[in-house]
């Protein structure tokens, strides 16, 4: 009998597999190692942090109640700051902070320290920084603190107080004590235990998307006689500041001409009311619009600005909106330049109600000097304005001033004359309601631009809840469609104008027709909000609202005559004296 035997091994294809699932278990098994050690290392570096903020909080609570202070802060002491220290190969930061708590604004005492820890360790890895916070007393609570006291009052632009807000008080005689702290939900910070100084303190407020307010040295260059000067501080006394910040806003400029093509770098100053010192404007540049008649100021704090065009090849007829304007916190705003060829002594001339401060369309400005020269220019088309519903419902094309398209049964435009309110059911307003008015469709004559809504009164009783009067905005190229988007400020449906004089979304330029939405609610059964007036301004063609242009004057005393049906006539003596310069004319009835 024959036995054939045969040796059997292992394929290439076997020992390549063998081996890559050998090489995933022994990854994930170095894996799982390499995480383990690393959550261990974490967890002692978290440990040795912890004992580190008991071992500073256990040495303040042995020194003497004086000594507990930082060596360069506010109150003084002999802490550091700052630290670098290392324990169990880790290095870890020390952070210090110092207040002195429960002023006494009659004796200026503070009868606690509040004292915070931070530890930090950026070498570490998952490290979350560990903040403890205790309170140190002296012995006899009643004991005064050394110095005095400073209170810092941060408000907003509608004064209403701004929490958060960091306050940096810096020492211009001893450039090593300072104080960096944040306000509370009063938007006030007090700091007790000042050293004694005459303008001697300089305070800073900031805040992340905020604009900055600060204090200024007297007799500084540029501003030698500054309206918010450096701060005193006497022994025993309280001594109060008040700075004023608010959220940014955006400036967008443009520059075209009447036909609406783009006028590049169009060279102008802009200049803004609000005063560091005397005659010294805290806001004053020379700007340029880009290559593509554009320029972008995002970081832009509330104000009113003055606006002086200087470019050597063109001057402005027509500044919308009207010139100066006013920028809202935390407002995004557009301005259009409207440029023509430079004729040297150019008057720009505005006219406006003298109520509403609206741009009037139509009106006749006649410029004369008694020595040959009389020209007369007429308004381009400038808003348009409702101040009544009481004639109903039912007006789809707005022609009779008083009526309007739709109403559902919540709105009353009856009750109260020339007004929208809510309606009424027993007595009482319905706070699960939204009552909407629809306007009619308005007709601005040809394409046009549009700006701003605007209505009226500006605020809404409190009680009414925060937002209780909404407004949306539609457009179309034709009159006839049966279908209107109403938009908010972004171009969406999704969104609501809540603040009067909020730009309108660029979305609806080109359109010639227009109507709005109005949204009433309220959350208190007995009140309600108002309107009784809503306005939008708009430019027509490029040709800006209410403004007319004189170019080419020879300098000398003229004679202005601004006329328009309904207005009385307004005549005023002119001085041209410059290149350009313009003047506002308003109308009253």
């Amino acid at each position: 009998m024959n036995i054939s035997l045969k040796k059997k091994g292992f394929t290439l294809v076997e020992i390549v597999v063998g081996t890559a699932v050998f090489l995933v278990v022994a990854i994930s098994a170095y894996n799982a190692y390499v995480a383990l050690i690393r959550l261990a290392n974490a967890s002692q570096a978290r440990i040795l942090g912890v004992e580190l903020a008991d071992e500073q909080f256990e040495i303040i609570r042995n020194m003497p109640y004086v000594n507990v202070g930082l060596t360069d802060g506010i109150p003084l002491g002999v802490l550091p700051r700052n630290q670098t220290v290392t324990r169990g190969g880790f290095t870890f930061n020390i952070g210090l902070v110092v207040r002195s708590l429960d002023l006494s604004t009659s004796t200026v005492q503070a009868s606690t320290k509040q004292v915070e820890v931070d530890i930090d360790c950026t070498s570490c890895t998952n490290f979350t920084t560990i903040a403890l916070t205790g309170q140190v007393s002296p012995a006899n609570l009643a004991s005064a603190a050394s110095g005095g006291a400073l209170v810092v009052q941060v408000f907003d632009s509608s004064g209403v107080p701004i929490q958060g807000a960091t306050v940096v008080v810096q020492s211009t005689a001893t450039s090593s004590v300072t104080d960096t702290d944040t306000t509370n939900k009063e938007g006030l910070l007090d700091i007790v235990g000042v050293p004694p100084g005459a303008n001697v303190y300089r305070v800073t407020v900031t805040k992340a998307g905020y604009s900055t307010a600060r204090t200024y040295p007297l007799g500084g260059a540029g501003n030698p006689n500054p309206t918010l000067p450096d701060v005193t501080v006497a022994s025993g006394t309280v001594t109060q500041v008040s700075l004023s910040i608010d959220k940014l806003s955006t400036l967008n400029f443009s520059s075209v001409n009447l036909l609406c093509a783009v006028v590049p770098n169009l060279h102008f100053h802009m200049t803004g009311a609000k005063q560091i010192g005397a005659s010294v404007p805290k806001y004053s540049q020379d700007l340029v619009t880009g290559a593509s008649g554009a320029l972008s100021l995002p970081s832009m704090e509330w104000d009113t600005y003055t606006i002086t065009p200087t470019d050597s090849a063109y001057d402005v007829s027509g500044i919308t909106p009207f010139n100066p304007f006013a920028l809202n916190a935390g407002n995004t705003q557009r301005l259009q330049f409207i440029a023509t060829p430079n004729n040297p002594r150019t008057l720009q001339i505005a006219v406006a109600d003298s109520v509403t401060k609206l741009p009037l369309s139509g009106a006749i400005v006649q410029l004369s000097n008694g020595a040959g020269y009389d020209e007369t220019n007429i308004t381009g088309q400038g808003y348009v304005s409702q101040t009544d519903w009481s004639g109903g419902s039912g007006q789809t094309d707005y022609s009779v001033a008083n009526r309007y398209y739709f109403g559902d049964g919540n709105v009353d435009t009856s009750t109260s004359s020339g007004s929208i309110v809510m309606s009424q059911a027993f007595g009482l307003y319905n706070t699960s309601a939204t009552a909407t008015l629809e306007s009619s469709t308005f007709d601005t004559g040809t394409t046009s631009n549009f700006y701003a809504l605007n209505w009226k009164p500006l605020s809404q009783p409190a009680l009414a809840g925060p937002a209780p009067l909404k407004f949306q905005f539609a457009t179309n190229p034709t009159s006839t469609s049966t279908v209107w988007t109403y938009l908010g400020p972004d171009g969406t449906p999704n969104t609501y104008f809540t603040v009067p004089g909020t730009q309108v979304s660029a979305t609806h330029n080109g359109n010639e027709f227009a109507r709005y939405a109005a949204y009433l609610t309220t959350d208190t059964a007995t009140i309600t909000p108002s309107v009784n007036d809503v306005s939008f301004t708009y430019t027509s063609g490029c040709t800006p609202p209410g403004q007319v242009i004189f170019q080419g004057l020879s300098s000398g005393a003229y004679t202005l005559t601004v006329s328009k049906a309904g207005y009385t006539t307004s005549v005023t003596p002119v001085t041209i004296s410059g290149n350009w310069q313009n003047q506002t004319v308003l109308l009253g009835l």
